[in-house]
């Protein structure tokens, strides 16, 4: 993606921002575009200007009709950092405060149950050739089906290479994603066993760097592109979807609450299987995890007491957001 053209009067100091995040380890790849967009609304409103009053603050940051409570709250807080970073280096500004905003209702994640998962996987097998994504009706089965057998970030399944996917030993290498954690994420063998056949059709001379779930031109698909097949199964498979959810990242939760709960039943050692879980799931924290065990426990309360018997306070409660991006 090519990088922003910044011509407000804050132009060079949103480049060297960003250029300042991302040598501290972010990766700052969607900011610059809502930095782009406030530059815009800057050279517009107060090309002159060399401080960033409260007006222009507010001005940008105010709501707009139809904007999620989510993205409006993740969009004043670039604004609010590079505020600061202003304030930094002695430039006169209006920093908004933390908070300032209300954050919303936090969202509740779809919990799929076995039906409504073998409906929708059923309409996935039905997609259909498109010629202008010829390998769509290929792609779109098993790329659903690895973020519910993996418990994968979406963005994670996109980018897969041909080269990060083991196909004999049944390992996806997971590269730079999410705080530039790397991992290696086992499949089940029934995931390794259609993976196989599937790179077999769509892969059939591998080109390690091409990517495994090609979308239009060979290029990775789109979060859009993605959710737009996305929405069009669930409709098919009569799942019903609001402006609230379900969500792709759904099959995370799913991954999450069916396996702790398989664990449960069995009798397995929780104390030694969430860490592992943890590490698994690509996550730094423990609190990271313990959202997930929060919604398994309010799914299947029978384990609650399995898992607090574990982890003495293990979940978390409501009033605290927590949340991942795709």
């Amino acid at each position: 993606m090519a990088e922003p053209v910044f011509t407000g009067p804050f132009r060079k100091e949103m480049k060297d921002f960003i250029s300042l995040k991302r040598s501290i380890g972010y990766k700052y790849s969607t900011e610059p575009g809502i930095l782009k967009r406030f530059d815009s609304y800057l050279a517009e409103k107060y090309p002159e200007a060399d401080t960033l009053s409260k007006d222009a603050v507010i001005g940008w940051c105010s709501r707009t009709m139809h904007e999620s409570a989510a993205n409006h709250c993740s969009r004043a807080s670039v604004i609010r950092q590079f505020s600061k970073y202003l304030d930094s280096i002695g430039i006169p500004v209006w920093i908004l405060p933390k908070n300032y905003y209300p954050a919303g209702q936090q969202y509740v994640p779809h919990i799929y149950t076995p039906d409504e998962l073998r409906r929708f996987f059923s309409e996935t097998d039905k997609c259909c050739y498109c010629s202008e994504v010829p390998y769509r009706h290929l792609v779109m089965p098993e790329f659903f089906r690895l973020l519910l057998s993996c418990g994968l970030r979406c963005s994670e399944a996109r980018l897969l290479t041909v080269r990060d996917v083991d196909l004999h030993q049944g390992i996806l290498t997971v590269r730079d994603s999410k705080n530039h954690n790397s991992r290696l994420v086992p499949m089940p063998e029934s995931m390794t066993l259609r993976l196989r056949r599937y790179a077999g059709q769509v892969h059939p001379f591998p080109e390690p760097e091409r990517y495994f779930f090609p979308g239009c031109d060979g290029k990775a698909m789109t979060l859009g592109n993605v959710y737009k097949n996305f929405r069009r199964f669930l409709w098919k498979a009569g799942i019903s979807h609001t402006g609230d959810g379900p969500r792709v990242h759904d099959f995370r939760h799913a991954y999450c609450i069916y396996r702790l709960r398989e664990w449960a039943q069995q009798d397995r050692d929780l104390m030694v299987l969430i860490p592992m879980m943890r590490t698994y799931l690509g996550h730094q924290t423990f609190n990271e995890t313990a959202y997930y065990l929060r919604w398994t426990a309010d799914v299947f309360p029978d384990i609650r007491m399995k898992l607090e018997k574990c982890y003495k306070d293990i979940i978390p409660e409501l009033e605290e957001p927590a949340h991942e991006a795709d």
